[in-house]
């Protein structure tokens, strides 16, 4: 049978971990979304919405 302070321990050591990778991953998570607005800004200036619309043929 377990006593009950180590029980206690395991317990708050068991918060205490998942409260760490809770804390990683809102980091991770942010870091992606902040990764993924770049990128939106590059496509959206890489963009020329002039090119395209006018064709030149000749017969």
């Amino acid at each position: 049978m377990m006593d009950v302070s180590l029980m206690t321990a395991a317990s708050g050591m068991l918060n205490l971990s998942t409260e760490i990778q809770v804390a990683v991953l809102r980091n991770s998570l942010d870091l992606v979304e902040a990764t993924g607005e770049g990128i939106q800004k590059i496509m959206e200036s890489s963009v020329m919405p002039h090119l395209g619309q006018n064709i030149d043929i000749s017969l």
